[in-house]
């Protein structure tokens, strides 16, 4: 006889501290797992870089131009991993969302959308602070070809592309947003209650300084730091359920 029905409740209803999802999930948490230590991963290469060249100036055209002349292959690192890191967020927010539906939906489906709205909006738009654009890289080739004439517009171009970069996006907030609601979803769905409250604690901390980021200086990187260890904590969650034994709660 099916637990959920001598326990009285719904096929779709869970007691507090059970944790089991539809069985028909598992290659999209094993993908949201995988998805999360990718994410750590292209979270710290970068900070590695960071912390062993130059930072990327902002403010001046042919300061910019010149940094990515000069040191092409940590810029195009940074950049790549910086923006491609959109990619995998955007499979852990669908399968913690999925995950999380049967116990808080409306909380799930919100965080989840949120979410994965979020890294196609980032994605779209191809570009990070510190003043990490794709087109910088194209205008810094051809700025190193142009001869004195050129090179001032090339400069403003420069300029205006980072000015677009280093400015506040709604990918950010969104994010933010989703892992505060998916955070609260968690509290329902058996997961540690901890990760649960970092979560919550994290998404209300990142609104304030996505939203403040051209203010609020190194402090940012209290919230950026916080978001590799969510995400990888989400990740070794998503590992357990995925190997999880349980019937499917959809029949």
């Amino acid at each position: 006889m099916d637990t959920a029905k001598q326990a009285g409740r719904k096929p779709y209803e869970f007691s507090a501290t059970e944790s089991s999802v539809d069985t028909r999930l598992r290659p999209l948490l094993k993908a949201g797992a995988w998805s999360a230590m990718l994410f750590v991963v292209l979270v710290f290469i970068p900070l590695f870089l960071v912390s062993s060249t130059p930072v990327v100036p902002a403010g001046d055209g042919q300061a910019i131009l010149e940094y990515i002349i000069a040191h092409p292959v940590s810029y195009i690192v940074q950049l790549v991993s910086f923006v491609g890191l959109s990619l995998p967020a955007l499979v852990v927010f669908a399968a913690l969302g999925s995950a999380l539906f049967y116990h808080a939906p409306s909380t799930a489906i919100l965080g989840g959308l949120l979410g994965i709205a979020s890294e196609i909006v980032a994605l779209a738009v191809l570009s990070s602070p510190q003043s990490l654009h794709a087109g910088l890289v194209v205008l810094a080739f051809d700025y190193m070809k142009a001869d004195v004439i050129i090179r001032p517009s090339l400069e403003a171009a420069a300029l205006a592309l980072a000015a677009n970069a280093n400015t506040v996006t709604p990918a950010g907030i969104m994010t933010a947003l989703a892992i505060f609601n998916l955070s609260l979803a968690m509290r329902r769905a058996g997961f540690p209650r901890a990760l649960a409250v970092f979560g919550v604690v994290s998404g209300i901390l990142g609104i304030f300084m996505e939203a403040l980021r051209p203010f609020v200086g190194p402090a940012y990187i209290i919230y950026g730091l916080a978001l590799p260890f969510w995400f990888f904590f989400v990740g070794l969650r998503l590992f357990k359920l995925a190997g999880q034994t349980s019937v499917s709660h959809l029949a």
